[in-house]
């Protein structure tokens, strides 16, 4: 039976962890556009679409994560968010060398917080 400082600390948790993915995503439509598109252009079609649903992907499922009764929901948006990112930003396998040290930090950090979100989706500890 969880405590009223294990249910406040949980809250805070995802308000922590949602709430920042909401930031990224009104940073990035303010100031990254341009460049995350620059990067995949070459990669998939629609590259400026992709970023701009990646973007509102971010957003509402950081939103969803940190607040009201959709944590599970927005956990798992995401979760497919962290997936897609690292797999157009990030796919440390195609890197070597000094060029790989990045792409696998932003990857290993991107499955801790894959972790983090599947800890929302199951409803918490």
């Amino acid at each position: 039976m969880p405590t009223d400082l294990s249910s406040t600390l949980y809250a805070l948790a995802r308000l922590l962890l949602g709430g920042a993915f909401v930031v990224f995503a009104i940073r990035n439509y303010l100031v990254n556009v341009p460049r995350l598109t620059g990067i995949i252009e070459n990669k998939v079609p629609n590259a400026r679409l992709i970023v701009l649903a990646g973007i509102g992907l971010q957003f509402i499922g950081g939103l969803l994560s940190a607040i009201g009764p959709w944590q599970a929901l927005g956990g798992v948006l995401m979760i497919v968010f962290l997936v897609i990112a690292t797999l157009l930003f990030h796919p440390m396998w195609k890197y070597s060398g000094a060029d790989r040290a990045p792409h696998t930090v932003a990857t290993l950090m991107n499955t801790s917080l894959c972790g983090a979100f599947l800890l929302l989706v199951a409803g918490g500890v």
